[in-house]
C-alpha cells in the first residue's frame, strides 16, 4: 500500500500552532515592550520595510537573520534577548533582560533600541510599556508598598492570577517617560515559562486594548456626522408627507444621504470590525489569567469594564447607528420611489388618454378627408369618364349631360369602394 499524500499545506499548518512560543523568564527580569504602527493603511502596509528594522536592528548586534517569510523571531542581542512578532496592523518588539540599576521604571530599559533606529521606524508607536518582574516577598505589605510608589492609586488594577502565582499590577498610564508601567511579582514555585505566559499576556492585553481603542475617536468623528445627516433624513421623510413637496427633489436627497452612509459604511467596515475583534482579544487574554481580587484593588477585568466597555459600546452604538440610518435611508428611498412611480403611471396615463383622443380626433378628421377625397376623386373620374362615353353614347341620342348624369353613380360608388378598400389594407 501506498503512502498517503500529504496536502501541501499540512505541515505550514501545524507549525502555525507552535509558531509563537512563549518565552522562558526567571525572576527577577525585566521587559521593554514596544509596538509600531503606521498610522493609516496598516494592514496593506509594505511589510517589507517592517523587516528591513527588523534586519536593521539585528546587524547592529551582529545577530542572524530569520527566514524571508518568517512573522516571528526570537533571539540574542547582546546581553538581552528580542522576540519580534509582525500582525495584521502592527509589528512588536519585546526585550527580555536583568533589571537595569536605579529606580524603578528608569526610561534605560529602552537604551536597546537606538535612537536613530526608532526614528526611522515605519510608523509611529501605539504603545510601549516597561514590565517590572520581582520575586514575591514573603510580606504583602512590601508588594502595597510598591503600588503605592509606582502606580497612581486612583486607577491602579492589581489581581492574584493563575492560581496565586503571580500578582499583576498596572494604572494603564503613560508616565513621563512616555511608557506604561505594568509589575508582577511571582512566587518561587512558579515556572520560568508560567511567568512568560503572564508576560506575554500582560503585553498582548495592553496591545489589544490599545488596538481597540484607536476605534474610538472615528467613531466621535461619525457621531458628530451622524447628527447632522439624522435631522436631514428626518426632514425629508416628513417631506414625503408633503403633498406639495417635489417628490423628485426629495428622492435625490434620500439617494444623496443613503450613498454618503454607504461610504461611511465601507470606509470605517474594517476599523469596526477590527474593534470587535481586538475587543474580544482582550477580554479572552484577561479571562485565561484567572484573576483573584487582591488587596480589595480592582481587578483588571472590572477596570475594563469600568473604563474600556463603555468607549466599546459607544463604538458599537456608532456602527449600529449607522447601519439603522442606511436601512432608513433605504427604506425611504423604495416607499418614495413607489410614490413617484405611480405618480409617473398617473401622468402616463394621462398622456395615453389624451393620445387616445387626439387619435379620435384624428381619425375623425381623417373619415371627412376620406369623404371629401372620395368626391374630389369622383369629380376628375367622372370627367375623364364622361369624356370616354360620350363619343358611344352621341349615336343613341344621348346628350353629354345624360351621360354625365348617368355616370355619376356607379363613379361615386367605385371611388368609394376603391379609398375604402386602401384604407383597410392599410390598417390590417
Amino acid at each position: 500500500m501506498s503512502p498517503l499524500q500529504d496536502h501541501p499545506n499540512r505541515y505550514a499548518l501545524a507549525n502555525e500552532l507552535h509558531a509563537r512560543p512563549f518565552p522562558s523568564l526567571r525572576a527577577p527580569c525585566q521587559a521593554a515592550y514596544l509596538a509600531i504602527k503606521q498610522p493609516r493603511e496598516a494592514a496593506n502596509r509594505d511589510r517589507a520595510a517592517d523587516r528591513a528594522h527588523l534586519l536593521d536592528l539585528l546587524d547592529r548586534y551582529g545577530t542572524s537573520h530569520p527566514a524571508p517569510e518568517d512573522t516571528h523571531f526570537f533571539g540574542q542581542i547582546g546581553r538581552y534577548h528580542l522576540k519580534w512578532e509582525s500582525h495584521t496592523e502592527f509589528v512588536t518588539y519585546t526585550i527580555f533582560g536583568d533589571i537595569p540599576e536605579g529606580p524603578a521604571f528608569d526610561a534605560s530599559g529602552f537604551n536597546v533600541f537606538p535612537e536613530d533606529w526608532l526614528e526611522n521606524a515605519p510608523g509611529a508607536r501605539i504603545t510601549s510599556c516597561l514590565i517590572r518582574v520581582e520575586e514575591r516577598p514573603a510580606e504583602e505589605t512590601n508588594i502595597s508598598k510598591q503600588f503605592d510608589t509606582w502606580f497612581v492609586p486612583e486607577s491602579l488594577a492589581a489581581s492574584n492570577v493563575l492560581d496565586e502565582s503571580a500578582v499583576i499590577a498596572t494604572d494603564f498610564r503613560i508616565d513621563t517617560s512616555g511608557h506604561m508601567r505594568m509589575a508582577a511579582f511571582v512566587s518561587p514555585d512558579t515556572g520560568m515559562r508560567r511567568i512568560g505566559r503572564v508576560i506575554q499576556r500582560l503585553c498582548e492585553i495592553e496591545t489589544y486594548k490599545s488596538m481597540a481603542m484607536l476605534c474610538l475617536p472615528k467613531a466621535r468623528r461619525l457621531g458628530a456626522q451622524l447628527g447632522d445627516m439624522d435631522q436631514t433624513l428626518s426632514k425629508l421623510v416628513e417631506d414625503m408627507r408633503n403633498p406639495d413637496a417635489q417628490s423628485v427633489d426629495t428622492l435625490d436627497g434620500l439617494l444623496e444621504i443613503a450613498s454618503e452612509l454607504e461610504t461611511m459604511l465601507a470606509r470605517s467596515a474594517f476599523r469596526f470590525g477590527a474593534r470587535g475583534a481586538y475587543e474580544a482579544l482582550v477580554n479572552q487574554r484577561i479571562a485565561v489569567l484567572r484573576e483573584e481580587r487582591y488587596g480589595g484593588r480592582q481587578t483588571f477585568a472590572e477596570f475594563m469594564m469600568r473604563r474600556f466597555d463603555p468607549a466599546m459600546r459607544t463604538c458599537v452604538s456608532v456602527e449600529r447607528r449607522m447601519e439603522t440610518m442606511a436601512e432608513r435611508a433605504r427604506r425611504a428611498g423604495d416607499l418614495l420611489g413607489t410614490r413617484v412611480n405611480v405618480e409617473r403611471s398617473e401622468q402616463n396615463q394621462k398622456l395615453l388618454e389624451s393620445m387616445d383622443e387626439r387619435a379620435a380626433l384624428q381619425l375623425r378628421l381623417q373619415k371627412t378627408v376620406e369623404g371629401l377625397s372620395v368626391v374630389a376623386i369622383s369629380y376628375y373620374a367622372l370627367n375623364l369618364v364622361g369624356y370616354m362615353l360620350y363619343p358611344v353614347a352621341s349615336p343613341f341620342g344621348l346628350s353629354k349631360e345624360w351621360v354625365f348624369g348617368l355616370a355619376v353613380v356607379p363613379v361615386v360608388i367605385l371611388v368609394w369602394m376603391m379609398v375604402a378598400r386602401i384604407r383597410k389594407s392599410m390598417e390590417s
